[in-house]
């Protein structure tokens, strides 16, 4: 909000200090990981397939560091087509809220029901409305934009949603277009840097289609089709490994 108030009061493109925005990411991330100690969360990992789990000890809150920062600047960088990191947002929100269900559903059959479930359940329901209502109006052609604030804000719900759902490793799927947006923009600055050569024609890789003369709505709607297979994958690795809702 910060950083889009400044842009919006001195009439310009540079906001918020990219200094300060590491630092006010870092205290958020603090603040989650003080919410994930105060729930007593485990500060392992769990491995679906492998079907382990991967003690970290303290550095669980390193992760929860990279998680909260690294998914609020991947959603960041997917707002620059109009509806697309709304509705990619949305579809991963979904699958997230119907895992928190399963877990609260299934814990009750297994042994007791786990309450905060329930509580996360809610509140990805509320996110999902608001980025409903408001990809309503961001439809291409859009009327409004959610800037820093709500991108980032969404980013790190999903985030905070995974951390306290303890499925951190299925992120990489449940969020894997914001995936593949922040890693496009590293391959570009790497090999840019280091070879003078572009991977793409612009990144984030949206632009890249967009270069190759595809509409806004072509990328868009591609878009969240992958993301929708992305989160479908997700699901059905959390449903057939998770110990949460199954036996143990």
């Amino acid at each position: 909000f910060i950083d889009d108030f400044a842009k919006l009061r001195k009439q310009r493109s540079l906001g918020l200090n990219g200094r300060w925005k590491m630092i006010l990411l870092g205290a958020t991330a603090c603040a989650v990981g003080y919410a994930a100690h105060h729930q007593q969360l485990r500060h392992d990992v769990f491995v679906p397939i492998v079907d382990k789990w991967v003690p970290l000890g303290a550095a669980w809150y390193l992760l929860v560091f990279f998680i909260i920062v690294g998914a609020a600047n991947a959603v960041n960088l997917t707002d620059g087509l109009d509806g697309l990191a709304a509705g990619t947002s949305i579809i991963s929100l979904m699958t997230l809220t119907a895992m928190a269900v399963t877990i609260y559903i299934r814990s009750g059959v297994l042994h007791h029901r786990i309450e905060n479930r329930l509580d996360a359940a809610f509140i990805g329901a509320a996110v999902i409305g608001a980025a409903v209502g408001f990809l309503w109006f961001n439809a291409f052609p859009a009327e409004v934009f959610m800037g820093d604030t709500g991108s980032m804000a969404l980013g790190g719900a999903i985030g905070a949603m995974a951390i306290f759902l303890k499925v951190e490793l299925l992120l990489l799927l449940v969020g894997g277009i914001f995936v593949v947006e922040a890693v496009s923009v590293m391959l570009q600055v790497f090999s840019y840097k280091w070879w003078g050569r572009r991977v793409f024609l612009m990144a984030p890789i949206h632009h890249h289609f967009e270069m190759k003369a595809w509409s806004e709505t072509k990328i868009m709607v591609r878009f969240w089709i992958v993301s929708g297979i992305l989160c479908a994958a997700a699901f059905a690795l959390f449903y057939k490994y998770y110990p949460q809702i199954r036996p143990n």
